[in-house]
């Protein structure tokens, strides 16, 4: 049903950590829970390539401790996301669950998560439930609310005067928060907004339903490879060059080399990109490339985050692990070099952080690469914070 796998750092305590408390002389427990199987397999190789990465950059140690990842995979299903999650609690008594894609996976983890006293780092996922009224103490998401991103993008094609937008996304929780948040922002007429079935990979009656209705743009979330699928075929009907096509985590390092040509001037919007001028990101970037021979793409450099904040807040408490209230304020204090340059927790443990346009555009040498076009929002809030009742 799953498959549970292990990346052990190597034994044996680093002078460092002599001068810990000896009750901290321990390893630190990871479980990091994506999707490793299956057509959406590819994001979770990425995230788990970041996390590998991350843990070489930290001379394989969390806060100068020995650590232990134990990676699960989801299935992108919520009922076995929470079946690996309780298993990675009870078995392997795990100090930290990281990861996550998918939000209706998510809603399941991080109450399993939260209520055994484990902290949950998300590295993907931002649910608004979980960024609002079902907030916790414990639930820690180092990416982005789901709403934000688009925000981004309704903004900037409000201010570009486009009227009339007709809108897809996938019926599930970040389908629904993306298109929300989209329409936040987006001041025009939506011409229709159509919701199809998660992981679907044929789009050829959604495509003429869409070219009947004639909008002046189309705007879409479709992440992985629901995503590679629907820009094939949207081009495959002629329409790229006819009706523009706006999207968010639809065009990326993952899909750019599978799509080719038809993702050429496609528009997004995103919190990172790997032309961020900051040297976190460049070395994180120039690693990755020699690591594992491609680009890497914004589900790794979060999930990378996302192993950095651990390390920052295991060391700030030099190594208590037991402590999980002094671990998460820590945590809220950002204290590390995080691939995106600057950015700070709000009240609800969610970023608060610049997102960017973007453009997958050629290179010098011919390839495609997305890069960063303008800021549109600096220091973006999401909108749900204030109805989570945390107090710092």
């Amino acid at each position: 049903m799953r498959k549970i796998m292990h990346a052990a750092a190597a034994a044996g305590l680093a002078l460092a950590v002599a001068a810990l408390p000896a009750a901290a002389q321990q390893k630190v427990r990871i479980g990091f829970i994506t999707t490793l199987s299956g057509p959406q397999g590819v994001i979770g190789e990425h995230m788990k390539n970041s996390v590998e990465l991350a843990l070489d950059h930290l001379g394989r140690k969390i806060g100068g401790l020995d650590v232990e990842v134990i990676y699960g995979d989801d299935q992108a299903k919520p009922d076995v996301g929470k079946q690996v999650a309780d298993e990675m609690i009870k078995k392997h008594n795990v100090d930290f669950v990281a990861g996550v894609i998918w939000s209706n996976v998510m809603m399941a983890v991080s109450p399993a998560v939260t209520g055994a006293g484990k902290i949950m780092v998300g590295t993907n996922a931002g649910p608004s439930p979980l960024a609002g009224e079902q907030c916790h103490e414990l639930h820690v998401n180092v990416s982005w609310q789901n709403d934000q991103t688009p925000e981004a993008m309704g903004k900037y094609m409000s201010d570009a005067g486009i009227t009339d937008v007709y809108v897809m996304a996938p019926n599930y929780q970040a389908g629904k928060d993306m298109v929300t948040g989209f329409k936040r922002f987006f001041k025009g007429r939506i011409v229709d907004e159509v919701y199809t079935k998660f992981g679907q990979t044929d789009y050829q009656a959604e495509i003429s339903q869409l070219r009947a209705k004639n909008p002046k743009a189309v705007f879409v979330f479709y992440p992985g490879g629901m995503g590679i699928q629907f820009l094939k075929q949207y081009d495959q009907a002629g329409l790229r060059g006819k009706i523009p096509l706006y999207s968010v985590y639809t065009v990326d390092e993952i899909s750019l080399p599978a799509v080719g040509e038809a993702a050429l001037g496609q528009w997004e919007t995103r919190f990172w990109s790997p032309d961020l001028k900051n040297p976190a990101n460049e070395k994180y970037v120039s690693d990755y490339r020699k690591k594992f021979g491609k680009w890497p793409v914004f589900y790794g450099a979060q999930s990378y985050d996302g192993i950095m904040l651990i390390d920052s807040a295991v060391r700030a408490v030099k190594g208590n692990l037991k402590d999980t209230k002094a671990l998460v304020r820590a945590m809220r204090q950002a204290n590390f070099n995080s691939v995106r340059g600057k950015f700070a927790f709000n009240n609800n443990n969610h970023p608060i952080q610049n997102f960017y346009l973007l453009r997958a555009e050629k290179d010098a040498s011919g390839e495609l690469v997305m890069k960063i076009q303008k800021t549109v929002f600096e220091n973006h809030k999401d909108a749900y914070h204030q109805d989570c009742k945390l107090k710092w």
